[in-house]
Protein backbone atom coordinates (compact mmCIF):
# COMPACT_ATOMS: atom_id res chain seq x y z
CA UNK A 1 0.00 0.00 0.00
CA UNK A 2 1.79 3.66 -1.18
CA UNK A 3 2.16 6.24 1.61
CA UNK A 4 1.71 10.02 1.12
CA UNK A 5 3.10 12.45 2.27
CA UNK A 6 1.17 16.12 2.77
CA UNK A 7 1.07 16.73 -0.18
CA UNK A 8 -0.48 13.65 -1.30
CA UNK A 9 2.95 12.43 -3.60
CA UNK A 10 4.24 8.82 -3.06
CA UNK A 11 7.29 9.41 -1.06
CA UNK A 12 9.41 7.48 -3.71
CA UNK A 13 7.81 9.68 -6.43
CA UNK A 14 8.12 12.63 -4.33
CA UNK A 15 11.74 12.47 -3.62
CA UNK A 16 12.56 11.78 -7.43
CA UNK A 17 10.32 14.45 -8.66
CA UNK A 18 11.79 16.78 -5.86
CA UNK A 19 15.82 15.15 -6.59
CA UNK A 20 15.78 16.68 -10.08
CA UNK A 21 13.56 20.14 -9.40
CA UNK A 22 16.06 20.60 -6.68
CA UNK A 23 19.35 19.43 -9.53
CA UNK A 24 17.49 22.00 -12.43
CA UNK A 25 17.17 24.77 -9.62
CA UNK A 26 20.64 24.33 -8.76
CA UNK A 27 22.23 24.50 -12.24
CA UNK A 28 19.98 27.81 -12.85
CA UNK A 29 21.36 29.40 -10.23
CA UNK A 30 24.81 28.11 -10.99
CA UNK A 31 24.26 29.64 -14.19
CA UNK A 32 23.23 33.47 -13.10
CA UNK A 33 25.64 33.52 -10.24
CA UNK A 34 28.71 32.04 -12.86
CA UNK A 35 29.44 35.32 -14.36
CA UNK A 36 29.79 37.30 -11.29
CA UNK A 37 32.00 34.97 -9.47
CA UNK A 38 34.17 34.77 -12.46
CA UNK A 39 34.61 38.28 -13.42
CA UNK A 40 35.65 38.30 -9.73
CA UNK A 41 38.16 35.83 -9.82
CA UNK A 42 39.33 37.24 -12.83
CA UNK A 43 39.47 40.55 -11.25
CA UNK A 44 42.46 39.33 -9.43
CA UNK A 45 44.34 38.45 -11.97
CA UNK A 46 45.89 41.91 -12.56
CA UNK A 47 48.48 41.61 -9.49
CA UNK A 48 47.92 42.84 -6.17
CA UNK A 49 50.42 45.99 -7.17
CA UNK A 50 48.56 47.06 -10.21
CA UNK A 51 45.50 46.90 -8.50
CA UNK A 52 46.36 49.19 -5.38
CA UNK A 53 47.73 51.30 -7.96
CA UNK A 54 44.31 51.91 -9.36
CA UNK A 55 42.40 51.50 -6.36
CA UNK A 56 44.62 54.57 -5.04
CA UNK A 57 44.31 56.80 -8.51
CA UNK A 58 43.20 60.20 -7.68
CA UNK A 59 40.90 59.27 -11.17
CA UNK A 60 39.51 56.20 -9.11
CA UNK A 61 39.14 57.52 -6.04
CA UNK A 62 37.05 60.95 -7.62
CA UNK A 63 35.13 58.05 -10.27
CA UNK A 64 34.11 57.20 -6.56
CA UNK A 65 32.89 60.07 -4.98
CA UNK A 66 31.08 60.98 -7.84
CA UNK A 67 29.24 57.45 -7.89
CA UNK A 68 28.51 58.01 -3.68
CA UNK A 69 26.97 61.43 -4.75
CA UNK A 70 24.78 60.39 -7.59
CA UNK A 71 23.29 57.14 -5.90
CA UNK A 72 22.64 59.66 -2.67
CA UNK A 73 21.27 63.07 -4.56
CA UNK A 74 18.64 61.15 -6.61
CA UNK A 75 17.86 58.62 -3.93
CA UNK A 76 17.33 62.00 -1.00
CA UNK A 77 15.78 63.62 -4.14
CA UNK A 78 13.04 60.81 -5.08
CA UNK A 79 12.50 60.64 -1.44
CA UNK A 80 11.43 64.13 -0.98
CA UNK A 81 9.54 63.86 -4.43
CA UNK A 82 7.88 60.75 -4.25
CA UNK A 83 6.67 60.87 -0.22
CA UNK A 84 4.47 64.25 -0.63
CA UNK A 85 3.05 63.48 -3.53
CA UNK A 86 1.99 59.95 -2.62
CA UNK A 87 0.74 61.89 0.55
CA UNK A 88 -0.87 64.05 -1.50
CA UNK A 89 -3.07 61.36 -3.73
CA UNK A 90 -3.45 58.89 -1.12
CA UNK A 91 -4.49 60.93 1.97
CA UNK A 92 -5.78 64.46 0.96
CA UNK A 93 -8.93 65.93 -0.94
CA UNK A 94 -6.55 66.74 -4.15
CA UNK A 95 -9.15 67.18 -7.04
CA UNK A 96 -8.36 64.75 -9.64
CA UNK A 97 -6.54 61.99 -7.07
CA UNK A 98 -7.39 58.77 -9.55
CA UNK A 99 -6.36 61.15 -12.58
CA UNK A 100 -2.94 62.31 -10.52
CA UNK A 101 -2.27 58.90 -9.80
CA UNK A 102 -1.97 57.77 -13.07
CA UNK A 103 0.27 60.84 -14.69
CA UNK A 104 2.74 60.81 -11.54
CA UNK A 105 3.42 57.00 -12.01
CA UNK A 106 3.34 57.06 -15.97
CA UNK A 107 7.40 59.09 -15.79
CA UNK A 108 8.73 55.82 -14.77
CA UNK A 109 7.81 54.50 -18.75
CA UNK A 110 10.17 56.71 -20.07
CA UNK A 111 13.72 55.05 -20.21
CA UNK A 112 16.17 57.38 -18.59
CA UNK A 113 18.23 57.14 -21.24
CA UNK A 114 15.64 58.43 -23.76
CA UNK A 115 14.54 61.22 -21.04
CA UNK A 116 18.28 62.25 -20.57
CA UNK A 117 18.73 62.11 -24.24
CA UNK A 118 15.65 64.88 -24.36
CA UNK A 119 16.53 67.07 -21.91
CA UNK A 120 19.19 67.98 -23.99
CA UNK A 121 17.58 68.13 -27.08
CA UNK A 122 15.57 70.74 -24.84
CA UNK A 123 17.95 72.58 -22.49
CA UNK A 124 21.42 71.75 -24.05
CA UNK A 125 23.76 74.85 -25.71
CA UNK A 126 21.95 74.37 -28.82
CA UNK A 127 18.88 72.34 -27.50
CA UNK A 128 15.00 73.76 -28.07
CA UNK A 129 15.51 76.56 -25.10
CA UNK A 130 18.57 78.00 -26.78
CA UNK A 131 17.43 78.45 -30.07
CA UNK A 132 14.17 80.66 -28.66
CA UNK A 133 16.32 82.69 -26.33
CA UNK A 134 18.59 84.02 -29.18
CA UNK A 135 16.39 86.05 -30.72
CA UNK A 136 15.98 87.77 -26.75
CA UNK A 137 20.06 87.97 -27.04
CA UNK A 138 20.74 85.33 -24.49
CA UNK A 139 23.33 83.84 -25.86
CA UNK A 140 24.41 81.24 -23.31
CA UNK A 141 22.08 79.35 -20.47
CA UNK A 142 23.46 77.31 -17.70
CA UNK A 143 24.93 73.77 -18.62
CA UNK A 144 22.77 71.16 -18.24
CA UNK A 145 25.63 68.39 -18.42
CA UNK A 146 27.68 67.19 -15.40
CA UNK A 147 26.13 66.33 -11.61
CA UNK A 148 23.21 68.51 -11.69
CA UNK A 149 21.92 67.78 -14.68
CA UNK A 150 22.47 63.79 -14.08
CA UNK A 151 20.80 64.39 -10.67
CA UNK A 152 18.12 66.27 -12.30
CA UNK A 153 17.08 63.81 -15.03
CA UNK A 154 17.85 60.52 -12.91
CA UNK A 155 15.16 61.63 -10.16
CA UNK A 156 12.22 62.44 -12.67
CA UNK A 157 12.21 59.47 -14.01
CA UNK A 158 12.89 57.19 -10.68
CA UNK A 159 11.23 59.00 -7.99
CA UNK A 160 7.98 57.19 -9.07
CA UNK A 161 9.60 54.31 -7.21
CA UNK A 162 9.32 56.07 -4.25
CA UNK A 163 6.00 57.24 -4.81
CA UNK A 164 4.25 53.87 -5.59
CA UNK A 165 5.39 51.99 -2.97
CA UNK A 166 4.97 54.85 -0.38
CA UNK A 167 1.40 55.42 -1.74
CA UNK A 168 0.56 51.34 -1.68
CA UNK A 169 1.94 51.70 2.17
CA UNK A 170 -0.34 54.90 2.51
CA UNK A 171 -3.49 53.24 1.41
CA UNK A 172 -2.93 50.24 3.86
CA UNK A 173 -2.46 52.13 6.97
CA UNK A 174 -4.61 52.21 9.86
CA UNK A 175 -6.01 55.80 9.57
CA UNK A 176 -7.41 55.13 13.03
CA UNK A 177 -4.73 56.07 14.49
CA UNK A 178 -3.84 59.23 12.93
CA UNK A 179 -7.51 60.10 14.41
CA UNK A 180 -6.12 58.89 17.62
CA UNK A 181 -3.24 61.25 17.78
CA UNK A 182 -4.77 64.47 16.58
CA UNK A 183 -7.27 63.72 19.49
CA UNK A 184 -4.38 64.23 21.84
CA UNK A 185 -4.21 67.63 20.69
CA UNK A 186 -1.03 66.76 17.95
CA UNK A 187 -1.11 68.70 14.50
CA UNK A 188 -1.44 67.01 11.18
CA UNK A 189 2.11 67.53 10.56
CA UNK A 190 3.30 66.20 14.25
CA UNK A 191 0.52 63.11 13.81
CA UNK A 192 2.41 62.13 10.52
CA UNK A 193 6.10 62.62 11.48
CA UNK A 194 5.09 60.43 15.01
CA UNK A 195 2.37 57.97 14.22
CA UNK A 196 2.50 57.70 10.03
CA UNK A 197 6.13 57.69 9.38
CA UNK A 198 7.42 54.80 11.17
CA UNK A 199 4.63 52.36 9.66
CA UNK A 200 5.21 53.54 5.85
CA UNK A 201 9.08 53.29 6.42
CA UNK A 202 8.85 50.14 5.08
CA UNK A 203 7.66 51.03 2.00
CA UNK A 204 9.69 54.16 1.24
CA UNK A 205 12.65 52.30 2.14
CA UNK A 206 11.32 49.67 -0.22
CA UNK A 207 11.37 52.56 -2.83
CA UNK A 208 14.36 54.37 -2.09
CA UNK A 209 16.65 50.84 -2.35
CA UNK A 210 15.37 50.76 -5.73
CA UNK A 211 16.20 54.10 -6.49
CA UNK A 212 19.66 53.76 -5.02
CA UNK A 213 20.04 50.53 -7.13
CA UNK A 214 18.67 52.33 -10.40
CA UNK A 215 21.22 54.97 -9.87
CA UNK A 216 24.29 53.02 -9.24
CA UNK A 217 23.80 50.99 -12.23
CA UNK A 218 22.62 53.46 -15.03
CA UNK A 219 24.86 53.75 -17.68
CA UNK A 220 22.57 55.58 -20.31
CA UNK A 221 22.05 58.86 -17.86
CA UNK A 222 25.80 59.45 -16.67
CA UNK A 223 27.22 58.88 -20.43
CA UNK A 224 24.99 61.68 -21.65
CA UNK A 225 25.25 64.08 -19.20
CA UNK A 226 28.86 63.48 -19.49
CA UNK A 227 29.20 62.80 -15.95
CA UNK A 228 31.60 60.38 -15.00
CA UNK A 229 30.82 57.24 -12.82
CA UNK A 230 32.23 53.45 -12.80
CA UNK A 231 29.36 52.50 -15.04
CA UNK A 232 30.77 55.01 -17.92
CA UNK A 233 34.23 54.27 -16.89
CA UNK A 234 34.09 50.35 -17.40
CA UNK A 235 32.52 51.16 -20.78
CA UNK A 236 34.86 53.31 -22.12
CA UNK A 237 37.43 50.96 -20.58
CA UNK A 238 36.27 48.26 -22.68
CA UNK A 239 36.24 50.03 -25.80
CA UNK A 240 39.82 51.15 -24.97
CA UNK A 241 40.58 47.78 -24.67
CA UNK A 242 41.49 48.14 -20.92
CA UNK A 243 39.66 44.84 -19.83
CA UNK A 244 41.81 44.08 -16.66
CA UNK A 245 40.59 48.01 -15.47
CA UNK A 246 37.05 47.36 -16.82
CA UNK A 247 37.08 44.20 -14.51
CA UNK A 248 38.48 45.88 -11.17
CA UNK A 249 36.17 48.69 -12.20
CA UNK A 250 33.05 46.27 -12.10
CA UNK A 251 34.26 44.63 -9.06
CA UNK A 252 34.36 47.75 -7.35
CA UNK A 253 30.85 48.61 -8.37
CA UNK A 254 29.61 45.21 -7.03
CA UNK A 255 30.86 46.15 -4.01
CA UNK A 256 28.72 49.65 -3.70
CA UNK A 257 25.83 47.57 -4.66
CA UNK A 258 26.19 45.13 -1.66
CA UNK A 259 26.88 48.06 0.25
CA UNK A 260 23.83 49.80 -0.85
CA UNK A 261 21.81 46.75 -0.06
CA UNK A 262 23.47 46.49 3.50
CA UNK A 263 22.88 49.66 4.30
CA UNK A 264 18.77 49.31 3.56
CA UNK A 265 18.80 45.88 5.28
CA UNK A 266 19.87 47.97 8.65
CA UNK A 267 17.96 50.77 8.06
CA UNK A 268 14.58 48.81 7.45
CA UNK A 269 12.09 48.39 10.04
CA UNK A 270 11.45 44.96 11.11
CA UNK A 271 8.07 45.11 10.84
CA UNK A 272 7.20 45.17 7.19
CA UNK A 273 3.35 44.41 7.96
CA UNK A 274 2.96 46.56 10.86
CA UNK A 275 0.93 48.77 8.41
CA UNK A 276 -1.29 46.15 6.70
CA UNK A 277 -5.03 45.88 7.27
CA UNK A 278 -5.95 49.26 8.14
CA UNK A 279 -9.15 51.41 7.62
CA UNK A 280 -8.64 54.54 5.39
CA UNK A 281 -10.53 56.87 7.17
CA UNK A 282 -11.29 60.28 6.43
CA UNK A 283 -8.77 62.57 3.81
CA UNK A 284 -7.11 65.66 4.88
CA UNK A 285 -8.51 68.90 3.51
CA UNK A 286 -6.01 70.72 1.51
CA UNK A 287 -7.82 74.23 2.01
CA UNK A 288 -5.44 77.24 0.67
CA UNK A 289 -2.78 74.31 0.21
CA UNK A 290 -4.89 72.94 -2.77
CA UNK A 291 -3.21 75.83 -5.28
CA UNK A 292 0.21 74.62 -4.47
CA UNK A 293 -0.52 70.87 -4.28
CA UNK A 294 -2.37 71.37 -7.74
CA UNK A 295 1.11 73.55 -9.17
CA UNK A 296 3.58 70.74 -7.30
CA UNK A 297 1.67 68.22 -9.61
CA UNK A 298 1.74 69.68 -12.54
CA UNK A 299 5.34 70.77 -12.41
CA UNK A 300 6.08 67.19 -11.70
CA UNK A 301 4.14 65.82 -14.67
CA UNK A 302 5.58 68.55 -16.82
CA UNK A 303 9.39 67.85 -16.68
CA UNK A 304 9.10 64.15 -16.51
CA UNK A 305 6.27 63.67 -19.03
CA UNK A 306 5.34 66.61 -20.98
CA UNK A 307 9.30 67.62 -21.79
CA UNK A 308 10.23 63.69 -22.99
CA UNK A 309 7.03 63.01 -25.11
CA UNK A 310 7.01 66.77 -26.34
CA UNK A 311 10.41 66.93 -27.99
CA UNK A 312 10.36 63.32 -29.32
CA UNK A 313 6.93 64.41 -31.09
CA UNK A 314 8.71 67.46 -31.88
CA UNK A 315 11.82 65.76 -33.80
CA UNK A 316 8.84 62.82 -35.26
CA UNK A 317 6.83 65.67 -36.77
CA UNK A 318 9.97 67.88 -37.97
CA UNK A 319 11.16 65.45 -39.98
CA UNK A 320 13.90 66.60 -42.66
CA UNK A 321 17.91 65.20 -42.99
CA UNK A 322 17.93 64.29 -39.21
CA UNK A 323 16.42 60.87 -40.26
CA UNK A 324 18.77 60.21 -43.55
CA UNK A 325 22.06 61.68 -42.90
CA UNK A 326 25.18 59.79 -42.25
CA UNK A 327 23.38 56.79 -43.03
CA UNK A 328 21.03 56.49 -40.04
CA UNK A 329 17.61 55.23 -41.72
CA UNK A 330 15.80 53.73 -39.30
CA UNK A 331 14.17 50.40 -40.42
CA UNK A 332 11.93 48.32 -38.88
CA UNK A 333 13.69 45.62 -39.02
CA UNK A 334 15.59 47.04 -35.95
CA UNK A 335 12.04 46.78 -34.02
CA UNK A 336 11.78 43.29 -35.34
CA UNK A 337 15.34 42.28 -34.39
CA UNK A 338 14.47 44.01 -30.45
CA UNK A 339 11.21 41.96 -30.45
CA UNK A 340 12.75 38.43 -31.37
CA UNK A 341 15.85 38.53 -28.53
CA UNK A 342 13.23 39.84 -26.18
CA UNK A 343 10.86 36.68 -26.66
CA UNK A 344 13.51 34.66 -26.82
CA UNK A 345 14.68 35.68 -23.25
CA UNK A 346 10.94 35.51 -21.86
CA UNK A 347 10.42 32.19 -22.82
CA UNK A 348 14.16 30.55 -21.37
CA UNK A 349 13.61 32.91 -18.33
CA UNK A 350 10.27 31.39 -17.65
CA UNK A 351 11.52 27.62 -18.52
CA UNK A 352 14.37 28.36 -16.07
CA UNK A 353 11.90 29.79 -13.37
CA UNK A 354 9.92 27.68 -13.03
CA UNK A 355 11.94 25.17 -11.02
CA UNK A 356 13.23 27.72 -8.97
CA UNK A 357 9.67 29.20 -8.76
CA UNK A 358 7.62 25.99 -7.92
CA UNK A 359 10.53 24.37 -5.54
CA UNK A 360 10.80 28.19 -3.66
CA UNK A 361 7.33 27.79 -2.81
CA UNK A 362 6.93 24.22 -1.96
CA UNK A 363 9.50 23.95 0.08
CA UNK A 364 11.48 25.30 3.29
CA UNK A 365 14.39 23.82 2.40
CA UNK A 366 17.75 25.70 2.87
CA UNK A 367 19.10 24.92 -0.60
CA UNK A 368 15.58 25.77 -2.33
CA UNK A 369 15.88 29.06 -0.67
CA UNK A 370 19.25 29.53 -1.82
CA UNK A 371 19.22 28.52 -5.09
CA UNK A 372 15.81 31.30 -5.08
CA UNK A 373 18.39 33.80 -3.62
CA UNK A 374 21.02 33.19 -6.16
CA UNK A 375 18.62 34.31 -9.05
CA UNK A 376 18.46 37.55 -7.70
CA UNK A 377 22.27 38.40 -7.93
CA UNK A 378 22.27 39.04 -11.53
CA UNK A 379 19.15 41.23 -10.90
CA UNK A 380 20.96 43.85 -8.53
CA UNK A 381 24.02 43.16 -10.24
CA UNK A 382 24.12 46.46 -12.83
CA UNK A 383 23.67 45.02 -16.47
CA UNK A 384 27.39 46.49 -17.48
CA UNK A 385 28.76 44.56 -15.11
CA UNK A 386 26.78 41.78 -16.78
CA UNK A 387 27.51 42.41 -19.93
CA UNK A 388 31.20 42.80 -19.98
CA UNK A 389 31.84 39.70 -17.19
CA UNK A 390 30.14 37.68 -20.49
CA UNK A 391 32.12 39.75 -22.96
CA UNK A 392 35.62 38.91 -21.21
CA UNK A 393 34.54 35.40 -20.88
CA UNK A 394 33.77 34.97 -24.30
CA UNK A 395 36.39 36.52 -25.78
CA UNK A 396 38.97 34.74 -23.79
CA UNK A 397 37.18 30.96 -23.38
CA UNK A 398 34.31 30.69 -25.90
CA UNK A 399 35.55 33.51 -28.97
CA UNK A 400 32.71 31.06 -31.15
CA UNK A 401 29.64 32.11 -29.30
CA UNK A 402 31.39 35.87 -28.37
CA UNK A 403 28.96 38.97 -30.07
CA UNK A 404 25.75 35.71 -30.83
CA UNK A 405 22.53 35.88 -30.26
CA UNK A 406 23.09 33.16 -27.47
CA UNK A 407 25.21 34.97 -25.23
CA UNK A 408 23.11 37.96 -25.56
CA UNK A 409 20.11 36.02 -24.58
CA UNK A 410 21.86 34.32 -22.02
CA UNK A 411 22.42 38.06 -20.35
CA UNK A 412 19.51 39.14 -20.40
CA UNK A 413 18.03 35.90 -18.66
CA UNK A 414 20.95 36.46 -15.93
CA UNK A 415 19.38 39.96 -15.48
CA UNK A 416 15.37 39.37 -15.34
CA UNK A 417 15.73 35.85 -14.20
CA UNK A 418 14.37 37.45 -11.03
CA UNK A 419 11.06 38.90 -12.54
CA UNK A 420 9.84 35.45 -13.82
CA UNK A 421 10.74 33.65 -10.37
CA UNK A 422 8.55 36.02 -8.24
CA UNK A 423 5.83 35.68 -10.60
CA UNK A 424 5.78 31.92 -10.53
CA UNK A 425 6.58 31.74 -6.95
CA UNK A 426 3.27 33.76 -6.04
CA UNK A 427 1.37 31.58 -8.53
CA UNK A 428 2.46 28.54 -6.69
CA UNK A 429 1.93 29.42 -3.52
CA UNK A 430 -1.86 30.36 -4.40
CA UNK A 431 -2.72 26.83 -5.97
CA UNK A 432 -4.99 25.34 -2.88
CA UNK A 433 -3.28 22.06 -2.44
CA UNK A 434 -6.37 19.90 -1.90
CA UNK A 435 -6.84 20.36 -6.03
CA UNK A 436 -3.70 18.52 -6.27
CA UNK A 437 -4.04 15.91 -3.43
CA UNK A 438 -8.00 15.04 -5.32
CA UNK A 439 -6.33 14.79 -8.61
CA UNK A 440 -3.60 12.48 -7.23
CA UNK A 441 -6.31 10.22 -5.45
CA UNK A 442 -7.57 9.75 -9.04
CA UNK A 443 -4.37 8.40 -9.49
CA UNK A 444 -2.43 10.89 -11.76
CA UNK A 445 0.89 11.07 -11.48
CA UNK A 446 2.73 14.01 -9.54
CA UNK A 447 3.93 15.06 -13.45
CA UNK A 448 0.55 14.80 -15.28
CA UNK A 449 -0.89 16.43 -12.08
CA UNK A 450 1.52 19.49 -12.61
CA UNK A 451 0.53 19.70 -15.93
CA UNK A 452 -3.87 19.19 -16.06
CA UNK A 453 -3.90 21.27 -12.37
CA UNK A 454 -1.02 23.33 -11.48
CA UNK A 455 -0.10 24.66 -14.72
CA UNK A 456 -3.15 26.09 -15.58
CA UNK A 457 -3.66 28.04 -12.62
CA UNK A 458 -0.09 29.20 -12.88
CA UNK A 459 -0.23 30.26 -16.19
CA UNK A 460 -1.18 33.71 -15.84
CA UNK A 461 1.30 34.46 -13.10
CA UNK A 462 3.99 32.92 -15.35
CA UNK A 463 2.58 34.27 -18.23
CA UNK A 464 2.81 38.36 -16.48
CA UNK A 465 6.38 37.30 -15.61
CA UNK A 466 7.40 36.63 -19.11
CA UNK A 467 5.57 40.14 -20.31
CA UNK A 468 7.94 41.45 -17.40
CA UNK A 469 10.95 40.09 -19.00
CA UNK A 470 10.08 40.92 -22.45
CA UNK A 471 9.24 44.25 -21.40
CA UNK A 472 12.41 44.87 -19.85
CA UNK A 473 14.77 43.53 -22.32
CA UNK A 474 13.26 45.83 -24.85
CA UNK A 475 14.88 48.75 -23.24
CA UNK A 476 18.09 47.05 -21.86
CA UNK A 477 20.79 49.36 -22.91
CA UNK A 478 24.32 48.07 -21.64
CA UNK A 479 24.32 44.31 -22.20
CA UNK A 480 22.73 44.94 -25.86
CA UNK A 481 25.48 47.37 -26.64
CA UNK A 482 28.36 44.89 -25.17
CA UNK A 483 26.98 41.50 -26.32
CA UNK A 484 24.61 42.38 -29.94
CA UNK A 485 25.92 40.84 -32.68
CA UNK A 486 27.81 43.38 -35.05
CA UNK A 487 25.79 43.69 -37.44
CA UNK A 488 22.55 42.70 -35.23
CA UNK A 489 20.66 46.22 -34.61
CA UNK A 490 17.93 46.78 -32.34
CA UNK A 491 15.68 50.07 -31.06
CA UNK A 492 18.23 50.09 -27.92
CA UNK A 493 21.72 50.47 -30.52
CA UNK A 494 20.13 52.42 -32.83
CA UNK A 495 18.93 55.10 -30.79
CA UNK A 496 22.55 54.88 -28.88
CA UNK A 497 23.86 55.25 -32.39
CA UNK A 498 22.39 58.10 -34.00
CA UNK A 499 22.39 60.29 -30.13
CA UNK A 500 26.22 60.02 -30.40
CA UNK A 501 26.06 61.13 -33.80
CA UNK A 502 23.44 64.01 -33.12
CA UNK A 503 20.68 62.79 -35.56
CA UNK A 504 18.08 63.78 -32.36
CA UNK A 505 15.04 63.20 -35.89
CA UNK A 506 16.30 59.39 -36.30
CA UNK A 507 16.02 58.38 -33.07
CA UNK A 508 12.47 59.67 -32.63
CA UNK A 509 10.04 56.65 -33.99
CA UNK A 510 12.78 53.79 -32.03
CA UNK A 511 12.15 56.00 -28.99
CA UNK A 512 8.85 56.16 -28.92
CA UNK A 513 8.16 52.60 -29.17
CA UNK A 514 10.41 51.73 -26.21
CA UNK A 515 8.44 54.34 -24.20
CA UNK A 516 5.19 52.90 -25.66
CA UNK A 517 6.80 49.30 -24.47
CA UNK A 518 7.46 50.92 -21.06
CA UNK A 519 3.64 51.82 -20.96
CA UNK A 520 2.53 48.24 -21.25
CA UNK A 521 4.83 47.14 -18.07
CA UNK A 522 3.41 50.63 -16.10
CA UNK A 523 0.20 49.24 -16.88
CA UNK A 524 0.82 45.74 -15.12
CA UNK A 525 1.63 47.88 -12.08
CA UNK A 526 -1.14 50.19 -12.11
CA UNK A 527 -3.28 47.03 -12.73
CA UNK A 528 -1.75 45.00 -10.03
CA UNK A 529 -2.65 48.26 -7.82
CA UNK A 530 -6.07 47.74 -8.87
CA UNK A 531 -8.54 49.31 -6.95
CA UNK A 532 -6.24 51.44 -4.86
CA UNK A 533 -5.71 53.63 -7.93
CA UNK A 534 -8.35 56.23 -6.26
Amino acid sequence: MSTFDAGGIDIDRGRVLRGGLLALAGLVALAVVSPIVWLVVQAFDMGAESALALLASPSTIQIGINSALLVTAVTVGSVLLGVPLAVLTARTDLPFRRFWTVVLALPLVVPSYIGAFAFVSAFGPRGVLADLLAPLGIESIPTIYGLHGTVLVLTLFVYPYVFLTTRAALLSFDASQVEAARTLNHSYFGAFRRVVLPQIAPGIAAGALLVGLYALSDFGTPSIMHYDVFTRRIFVEYNAFGRDRAALFSVLLLGLTVAILGIESRLSPGDQNAYAGGRRGNTISLGVWTGPALALCTLVATLGLLVPLGILGMWLFRGGPGYTAGGFAFEWSYGLNSIVVAVLAAVVATLAALPVGYLSARTNGRLANLFDRATYLGYAAPGIVIGFALVYFGVRYLPGLYQTLPLLIFAYVVRFLPQAVGSTNSSVLHVDRSLLEAARTLGHSPLSTFRRVTLPLIAPGVVAGAALVFLTTMKELPATLLLHPSEFKTLVTYIWQVQGAGYYGAAAVPALVLVAVSGLSMLVILTQEGDNVQ
